[in-house]
């Protein structure tokens, strides 16, 4: 569940291996080139943290955010 936090959608994602969460990462990326909205990212081993904030809207969650997140959240590894 995406939770709202310091004006950002923020995830935590945990995977089997590295493998695999840069699977999704890939995937994520290719979303986000799509729909021209980019997330902050950061990966660790196994650990995705995604915070998702609009930028040119003053840093705020806007639907471009949620639209992202959806499309995320759909992503099967």
């Amino acid at each position: 569940m995406w939770q709202e936090e310091n004006n950002s959608l923020y995830k935590k994602f945990i995977f089997k291996d590295f493998n695999e969460a840069f699977r999704f990462l890939t995937t994520v990326a290719q979303i986000a080139e799509e729909q021209g909205h980019h997330p902050h990212i950061t990966n660790e081993y196994n650990i995705v943290e995604l915070r998702l904030r609009t930028h040119d809207a003053g840093n705020i969650i806007t639907q471009k955010d949620r639209k992202l997140a959806d499309a995320i959240d759909k992503i099967s590894i």
